[in-house]
């Protein structure tokens, strides 16, 4: 296979396969260049898309130094990668691709006393910050990102984030850094002195020709350098060439920063490392709008400020439209369209206050009552920069509105200019009939925003140009820089002649070839850069294909394809230290693992020009067979992807006329065995619980045979339920009896009828076996699942439009009575009353009974919530009810348990599900106290802690019924019941055993057998 390795004729095609083939040789990491791996790395956080030549995941940075030796050899250009979130195309080229931020996440050394950190370039802000806050110190770099972005992208952009104030930008923050060149050269770079440049000089070879060449470079451009770059806090833009001047230290490692990738690969890096104010106090003022914020940033920084962010009150409004918050939140800020967030740090409570309290009486009298609030708590201050922080997803895609797009995301002037580059930038965007909300870091001067360009179709994309021009222009004007942040890339690289001159613009150039004289090193961005309008993700010629669908994606125009735009690249999926998005992503650090990684293949399915099979697709498919339809992307995506429906609009599609694996039948049909083993449960738990037979059985079905199959009852909760003789004074309620209470545990249906009885509900459960099909959508098996809604509508229609309320126990299923039946049946008005009228347990008794009186129960727990009870529930509903219980609980940040129905019985995912449980779950079940209450709703949650652990986790009802038989109990009251496993019970004897046999044997022939076939033929 031939691949060019510059669509713009910079080196001869590239031997692709024989390139592949000898690093798969040599390079000890992963090498990856089949169609998926190229479309996964086509982008970035851009507007921008290029394909690949392959990905080499390195394992060592002597990977990284064999991958150089041997692109070099085959004439392969480089671009280097961190958590690809670039906003300027910056990681997006045809080359070949280093993703450094899977294994090179050492920190090696942390020296407090010298306050500097030696590090792999994979490793993530927020690693160092939590090393470093243990001795009060912290790395100054503290973008939006910071939980995922990694060092290696930070200093190749010259990144800087909120508390710039403190640290200045990452270049800033450069001790030392290990490079390497194209041409092989490795060596560690730094500040200079004039013995040290004469001692490089004296030893000769490639290293003193570099130093030579800086050297001349720096005196033949040093004027023009102090002369017109530009002076201010947020000067990204261009290459830091002042580093290289005298009074600067002639400082190699900091000039490197910032070069995105077009010089040298990184390393390692030293850092330094600041002192980090254990006590801060936010004041937030309130404006009349943003231009009047601006104004008075100067006079807010006299006062000592850590940080001083800008938000407008369109960002505020976004927020609110896309419920990214609590509208708590919101209550938070003060009056006004436009705000200033100021905070102060010290070493003591008082100090931190000082200046704040000093500031605040200055301006008593410039502000009317309710614009200027203080707050001294970290969890108020840090909801209040979690607005702040979401900007980016807050403005990406709007309701009802046009989407919105980088391109002019990061301009900076000088922070006494702000006000007045406001009011002029404004006026610029009315011009053009463009609009979006202003905010960013305006203590120095950067201003974020996107902007509803367009940009799919010609005359969009020659507007967006003009607008662009003009911008620019403006920030010449104020003597500021495009980029403020995020670099130039090839969003802005186009212009910097403009912002620089000619003479500096070729200073930069041979910068650049000083390092890279073959040019391969990210060729296309900042030096002989591509005009700003090629290589779109998007443009005039984007026409992805539009496949008919089985969900109907009505918050998306109806549209999979636009559906499919969602996925900005944030890059919040690639978390690994909180919440539950993504887990599989956590467990191994995949990218394709991540939401945004199958968001992008699926987007890239729709192209056609790289992955070419549709929905036959096996790279795909293999993406989105680790996905855990946990649901957490729907809610902590900032664009609410929903992977968990795309997944199985993915499998319908793929397993279309081919058979599915073995799970599927065994686990996704669960309610067809569960309905059959209930006429003869002690023959069905032989099967599944005699060694042998279970062996077997787990063998046929596809399970892993580490697992236990979950006993079935030997009485159903629909066999034992008897309705209540007379109406109760609260009206009628339906208890959903879903097929794993039901048939597995319905010791906890009956605990939920009980509570349900004494709050004064008459409790009424279906006549009909009913089932939702949750386990279906895992498989795809979507005629199925639309049949089993389509009939549980039929069956509870005169209820439904009566208005009763059903009440679910199991998360995965009201989460289906939420989400897919809706999507499903987006026309059929039943269907969305339904949806509206389910409710787990919690927000029943909390949000729905007037003045309930919750039972008291004095005891600990442990508290583990189901990722779909996360995702589409009220998560302060069950918490208010363990409160009002008297429950002295933790609720555990372990996203989701690893087991996800059927997912952590399939053979092949066992080790990724238990990797999900260890990360937080079971360490935390094991350590906990025996009188302490583990707590969890799900089934699959019940079955992994069972499992895994060997301790029985409570469902919340089961908890207010203890509550309700007991009384109020102090710690040496009664224990729980059912809280420790029982006993295993003996294998059944020789007759026995005969008798199940032949029982079973008889059963399989009538009954399963023609089931099965049937369900083949499907």
């Amino acid at each position: 296979m031939k691949t060019h390795a510059h669509p713009k004729g910079r080196g001869d095609a590239v031997d692709a396969a024989r390139l592949a083939a000898e690093l798969t040789r040599q390079v000890e990491g992963e090498v990856r260049f089949g169609s998926g791996d190229r479309a996964l790395y086509s982008t970035d956080s851009s507007n921008y898309r290029q394909i690949p030549i392959g990905v080499v995941v390195p394992k060592t940075k002597e990977d990284i130094v064999k991958t150089f030796e041997i692109c070099r050899k085959y004439g392969a250009p480089i671009t280097s990668r961190g958590a690809g979130t670039s906003l300027a195309g910056q990681c997006c080229n045809v080359a070949v691709i280093i993703d450094t931020s899977k294994n090179l996440r050492r920190i090696h050394e942390l020296d407090p006393e010298r306050r500097f950190a030696r590090v792999e370039p994979g490793v993530v802000l927020d690693q160092i910050r939590d090393t470093a806050a243990e001795h009060h110190l912290t790395f100054g770099s503290d973008t939006s990102t910071h939980a995922w972005a990694t060092i290696g992208g930070s200093i190749g952009n010259n990144a800087c984030g909120v508390h710039s104030h403190l640290s200045g930008r990452t270049s800033d923050n450069i001790k030392e850094l290990e490079i390497i060149t194209y041409d092989g050269l490795r060596l560690r770079v730094g500040a200079t002195s004039d013995d040290e440049f004469h001692r490089i000089i004296a030893e000769g070879g490639r290293r003193a020709e570099i130093y030579q060449s800086l050297r001349d470079l720096r005196d033949r451009y040093a004027d023009l350098i102090r002369e017109h770059f530009p002076k201010i806090p947020r000067r990204v833009s261009g290459y830091n060439l002042d580093d290289l001047l005298p009074e600067n230290g002639f400082h190699v490692g900091r000039a490197l920063s910032g070069t995105e990738g077009t010089c040298v690969g990184y390393l390692e890096a030293t850092m330094h490392l600041v002192h980090r104010p254990p006590y801060r106090t936010l004041v937030v003022l309130g404006y009349d709008d943003i231009f009047a914020a601006g104004d008075h940033v100067p006079a807010v920084l006299e006062y000592g400020v850590i940080a001083l962010e800008g938000m407008d009150s369109i960002l505020v409004g976004n927020l609110q439209k896309k419920r990214l918050h609590p509208a708590e939140d919101f209550a938070l800020l003060p009056e006004g369209q436009g705000f200033l967030l100021a905070e102060f740090g010290g070493g003591t409570r008082e100090e931190a206050n000082e200046q704040a309290e000093k500031m605040m009486r200055d301006f008593r009298g410039k502000f009317a009552r309710g614009r200027m609030v203080c707050y001294e708590d970290k969890e108020t201050q840090d909801r209040i920069f979690e607005i702040r922080e979401s900007g980016l997803p807050a403005t990406a895609r709007l309701p009802e509105l046009a989407d919105t797009w980088e391109g002019w995301e990061d301009a900076a002037v000088h922070p006494d200019k702000l006000g007045a580059y406001l009011r002029d930038f404004r006026a610029l965007t009315d011009r053009h009939g463009y609009s979006g909300a202003l905010y960013g870091h305006f203590g120095q001067g950067c201003v974020h925003t996107r902007t509803d360009f367009g940009m799919k179709t010609a005359d969009q994309v020659r507007r967006f140009r003009r607008f662009i021009e003009e911008a620019s222009d403006l920030v010449v004007e104020y003597g500021g820089s495009f980029s403020g942040e995020h670099g130039d890339g090839q969003s802005k690289a186009e212009f910097l002649t403009k912002l620089y001159g000619p003479e500096l613009v070729r200073a930069f150039g041979e910068f650049k070839a000083i390092w890279d004289p073959a040019g391969k090193m990210n060729p296309g961005k900042i030096v002989d850069p591509y005009r700003i309008e090629e290589n779109l993700r998007y443009g005039k010629n984007y026409h992805p294909h539009e496949p008919e669908t089985e969900f109907k994606y009505p918050e998306d125009k109806g549209s999979f394809s636009f559906a499919m735009e969602r996925c900005v690249g944030v890059g919040k999926c690639r978390r690994t230290e909180e919440g539950t998005m993504c887990p599989s992503y956590m467990a191994t650090r995949e990218e394709k693992h991540s939401t945004r990684g199958r968001a992008r293949l699926l987007f890239e399915m729709l192209q056609g020009d790289v992955i070419d099979r549709g929905w036959k697709e096996e790279s795909v498919r293999e993406a989105l067979d680790l996905c855990l339809s946990c649901k957490a992307c729907k809610s902590e995506c900032p664009m609410q992807v929903d992977m968990a429906t795309y997944k199985a609009e993915f499998n319908a599609h793929y397993f279309k006329n081919r058979l599915r694996p073995l799970p599927a039948y065994s686990m996704g049909l669960i309610h067809i065995w569960a309905r059959l083993a209930s006429r003869l449960p002690k023959v069905a738990n032989f099967f599944t619980q005699a060694p042998l037979f279970s062996t077997m059985a787990k063998r046929l079905g596809g399970i892993a045979p580490q697992r236990q199959m979950p006993r079935f009852a030997e009485t159903t909760f629909h066999e034992a339920f008897k309705p209540d003789p007379e109406p109760r004074p609260r009206g009628r309620v339906i208890l959903w009896a879903d097929t794993f209470n039901d048939h597995f545990h319905p010791e906890i249906l009956h605990a939920a009828a009980e509570v349900l009885r004494s709050a004064g509900f008459q409790v009424e459960v279906p006549r009909a076996r009913l089932c939702c099909g949750r386990p279906l959508y895992e498989f795809g098996m979507l005629d199925l699942a639309r049949f089993k809604l389509q009939e549980l509508l039929g069956e509870l229609r005169s209820d439904i439009r009566a208005g009763v309320p059903v009440v679910g126990l199991e998360p995965s299923c009201v989460s289906t009575f939420r989400t897919e039946l809706p999507d499903l049946f987006p026309h059929d008005t039943d269907a969305q009353r339904l949806a509206k009228q389910t409710f787990i347990l919690s927000e029943f008794l909390i949000n729905e009974v007037q003045d309930y009186q919750a039972p008291v129960l004095k005891r600990k727990a442990l508290v583990h919530l189901h990722c779909h009870q996360r995702a589409t529930m009220d998560l302060n509903a069950e918490l208010e009810l363990l409160t009002r219980m008297g429950v002295d609980h933790e609720l555990l940040d372990s996203g989701c348990c690893g087991m996800a129905g059927a997912f952590g019985f399939e053979k092949e995912k066992y080790d990724v599900s238990v990797a999900c449980a260890e990360r937080v779950l079971l360490p935390a079940v094991r350590e906990a106290a025996q009188d302490t209450l583990i707590v969890s709703n799900g089934f699959s949650c019940q079955q992994q802690i069972e499992q895994l652990d060997g301790r029985r986790a409570l469902h919340i009802a089961q908890l207010l019924q203890m509550a309700l038989r007991e009384g109020p109990a102090g710690p040496d009251g009664p224990r729980p019941e059912n809280h420790y496993l029982p006993a295993a019970p003996r294998p059944p004897g020789l007759v026995a055993s005969l008798a199940v046999l032949t029982a079973g044997a008889a059963i399989g022939s009538a009954v399963l057998i023609p089931v099965i076939r049937r369900i083949l033929r499907k």
